[in-house]
């Protein structure tokens, strides 16, 4: 499957008029066939509460289509957990085990 990739700006706090032409982009690569996109934001290295406007905004225009953020900064990251957003990073939230694990289960283990 081919990943196509969009690249946030940085380094600063996102522009208002990031947000629409990111969208605007995402929209174009998923009616282009795209099946997954990812978010480059390596750029980003002093992220305000603009750059998670953005992220946001992008993670409602991908309409639950794969979507995900890499290249995220120490305080990016925080910034998505704090708001709720930190599964664009394709990371485990605490306490979750990451996707497609299983618990294992001991023969002799009770139900419960």
């Amino acid at each position: 499957m081919e990943i196509h990739r969009l690249v946030l700006p940085g380094p600063g706090p996102a522009a208002p008029q990031d947000a629409a032409l990111l969208c605007a982009r995402l929209a174009r690569l998923y009616d282009g066939g795209a099946r997954a996109v990812v978010c480059d934001a390596a750029a980003v290295t002093a992220p305000g509460l603009a750059d998670v406007q953005v992220l946001a905004r992008l993670r409602l225009a991908a309409r639950g289509r794969p979507l995900r953020v890499t290249g995220a900064a120490p305080a990016l990251r925080a910034l998505l957990d704090l708001v709720g957003l930190v599964e664009l990073l394709g990371e485990a939230e605490q306490r979750e085990p990451p996707r497609g694990v299983q618990e294992g289960v001991e023969p002799d283990d009770p139900a419960v």
